[in-house]
């Protein structure tokens, strides 16, 4: 059972950062429980999260803030973040707008392995990630 003195802490105190100060959060549509993706988050995206209600990530490769769906439109309204036992996962809860995913899926697990090991798709297409994000070279 949960210590009710746990309850007496701040969600950010509770929170248990890893040792580069990140912490996972699995993105969840709030109406359906479909998992949309799963990214990381330090304590300014978390802080900026809880302020403007809107997903705010970390992103490890580029090393900077990432408010979700800032050059794609496609951002995540957060309506509940959960934590779990430890202390050290999160889950939110949005309303995604567009698609959650960076190559244009509803959701980033659009792929389904079958019996003979090979994968289909199992998700929808919502848009081009050419015509959002431009070109690759």
């Amino acid at each position: 059972m949960g210590d009710n003195q746990d309850l007496q802490k701040s969600f950010l105190e509770t929170v248990k950062f890893d040792e580069k100060g990140l912490v996972p959060a699995i993105v969840q549509d709030h109406e359906t429980g479909k998992v949309l993706m799963m990214a990381w988050m330090n304590l300014e995206s978390l802080q900026m999260t809880l302020e403007k209600k809107k997903a705010c990530y970390w992103s490890r490769s580029r090393k900077e803030l990432w408010l979700k769906g800032e050059s794609s439109g496609n951002m995540q309204a957060v309506h509940d973040i959960l934590i779990d036992c430890d202390g050290d996962t999160l889950i939110l809860k949005v309303s995604q707008i567009g698609g959650a995913c960076h190559v244009g899926y509803h959701s980033c697990f659009f792929r389904k392995v079958k019996d003979d090991g090979t994968m289909e798709i199992c998700d929808t297409l919502m848009f081009n990630p050419e015509d959002v994000y431009g070109k690759k070279s």
